[in-house]
């Protein structure tokens, strides 16, 4: 149930538990029904599993948590959408949950009876509405195409007709859902701006999202949640930090699985990443990404060892090998260590793998990692602190001279 009080907390949450019940698949036959006579047609599924915390009057709130943790069914319980089946959550005000824009829209309806229509559905008079409908469509950035139906609009477009609206709303706590991520980098600037806004205006807001970097840029605390509890709340910068180290740690497991070495000659025995001395899988600018890769190779082969830097949806950036560096031939049989070194301002921002491989002089592919051996999972590594105002996969620095008139 949800409750309202008038202290200084904007937003309680007690002891919230909240489960499913997921329906078995039906047994039309009589061979199933008989197997299955005992089985309930259920099971549950606990999604919170006891969330406690409070959010001040003020407050930018962060929540973090991987897909699957439970962030959504929390939203929905603040919201009054769904009803707890233990604890509470009480609330010092109105508020106004932007959890799925675009709700109350009609698609054979223009976007201009779409503004009227989710504007009423917001509380707003038609009045109110005709004297907000130019800052809506010039927010949206959608004056072209107003008269036009809605299912004729691409999605991203209704998402920004729908966010565009319901920042008009009234309200003394607001609910904001990754769903504002939208648009291209205008658009998204002007939500950033907007996020400036309320916190000029001291606004409390609740906002949810998995871009570490608008964490720490707009919120000054923050709460991570993972399989249904909160796993920590405090400043932005060390939940940020939390959320990352648990997503790589989580990434090199998925990355481990399914795949093995193509030779038994050689073998990857570990993997260890560092930032000059430190073991560490994080990077700001300025830092330098040291990999050391141990091995070993069970009989004389010739071969050069390369590591390839890939981002988190497998696409290759770079083939970095050590033939012109270091001339590797022959081995005997034993042990080593290879070290490879870059700078992690090369890199944009983000999350990357690093594989390794072993060549032969023919070019011919010895031997790779991308799996757990001996304790060498793939490595993923984080760049933070690096500034996005470049494109591209790189970050590539380069020289200007001052322009040249030339006539």
């Amino acid at each position: 149930m949800v409750k309202r009080n008038t202290s200084q907390i904007a937003l309680r949450v007690n002891n919230l538990h909240k489960s499913f019940r997921l329906p078995y698949e039906n047994q039309n036959s009589i061979k199933g029904k008989l197997i299955n006579f005992r089985r309930r047609g259920y099971e549950t599924q606990k999604v919170l599993k006891g969330v406690s915390f409070e959010v001040n009057k003020g407050d930018f709130f962060g929540i973090v948590g991987r897909n699957g943790s439970g962030k959504s069914t929390l939203l929905k319980l603040l919201a009054g959408i769904y009803t707890p089946n233990k604890g509470s959550v009480e609330v010092n005000g109105k508020l106004t949950p932007f959890i799925e824009l675009g709700v109350g829209f009609n698609p054979e309806l223009s976007g201009r009876d779409n503004v009227f229509l989710n504007g009423a559905l917001l509380g707003f008079t038609r009045s109110e509405m005709e004297e907000k409908y130019d800052d809506i469509v010039a927010f949206a950035e959608l004056e072209r195409f107003m008269d036009q139906k809605l299912k004729n609009y691409s999605s991203g477009m209704q998402v920004r007709l729908a966010f565009s609206i319901a920042i008009r709303a009234d309200a003394d706590i607001l609910v904001l859902d990754e769903v504002l991520a939208v648009g291209d980098e205008a658009f998204q600037q002007k939500c950033f701006q907007y996020f400036n806004d309320l916190k000029r205006l001291k606004k409390t807001v609740i906002l949810v999202t998995h871009d570490m970097a608008s964490v720490q840029r707009f919120c000054n605390r923050a709460m991570m949640i993972e399989d249904g509890k909160i796993v920590m709340i405090g400043s932005p910068a060390h939940v940020a930090g939390k959320y990352t180290l648990s997503n790589i740690a989580e990434n090199s497991h998925a990355s481990a699985k399914n795949k093995s070495p193509k030779s038994k000659n050689i073998i990857i025995d570990n993997i260890i990443v560092k930032n000059g001395d430190r073991k560490t899988k994080v990077f700001s600018k300025g830092d330098d990404i040291t990999v050391e890769v141990y091995y070993t190779v069970r009989q004389l082969e010739t071969f050069s060892i390369g590591m390839s830097i890939r981002t988190q949806d497998d696409n290759l950036l770079a083939g970095i090998g050590s033939q012109g560096d270091i001339q590797l031939s022959k081995f005997e049989p034993g042990s080593y260590k290879s070290i490879c070194t870059i700078p992690a301002r090369f890199l944009m921002k983000g999350q990357y793998s690093l594989n390794f491989s072993f060549w032969s002089e023919s070019r011919e592919l010895l031997t790779y990692l991308d799996t757990t051996l001996g304790g060498g999972d793939v490595p993923i590594i984080n760049v933070k602190d690096i500034t996005m105002a470049r494109s591209g996969l790189f970050n590539i620095d380069g020289t200007w001279k001052n322009p040249e008139r030339l006539g």
